[in-house]
């Protein structure tokens, strides 16, 4: 009896490790700041991310922009590749970091040393 309910315990674990390893950032995000939800998908290999909507109809313009193309993948769950700032038009050196199946850290960061960021939701 014990020998089975440590087989289950240990197959439920090596389940769960299993599912958080495979854990992508794929899929549409929303950014609690400002309402916009961005769709992260993979392209050639790395990761992109374009518009999808806006809460402020004032913004509208945006949807269909590219924020993020060409992110590599640079270690567990971390992307690092270029990030648009649609609001200025400049583009910042991007890290997008999964930090769980629900929450997606995007972070822009000028010379490496001044970087501001927000944790982004799953819609």
């Amino acid at each position: 009896m014990k020998t089975t309910s440590l087989l289950v315990t240990a197959f439920a674990l090596a389940s769960f490790a299993g599912v958080a390893n495979a854990a992508e950032p794929y899929g549409t995000w929303t950014r609690p700041s400002t309402g916009t939800q961005v769709s992260f998908y993979n392209c050639g290999g790395k990761l992109c991310g374009k518009i999808v909507s806006v809460k402020d109809e004032a913004r509208k313009k945006e949807v269909g922009t590219v924020i993020m193309k060409g992110a590599a993948k640079s270690g567990d769950n971390v992307w690092k590749g270029d990030l648009l700032d649609v609001e200025s038009g400049k583009t910042y050196s991007g890290v997008a970091t999964l930090e769980d199946a629900n929450a997606l850290n995007l972070k822009g960061c000028v010379a490496a040393v001044f970087c501001r960021g927000e944790t982004w939701v799953k819609k």
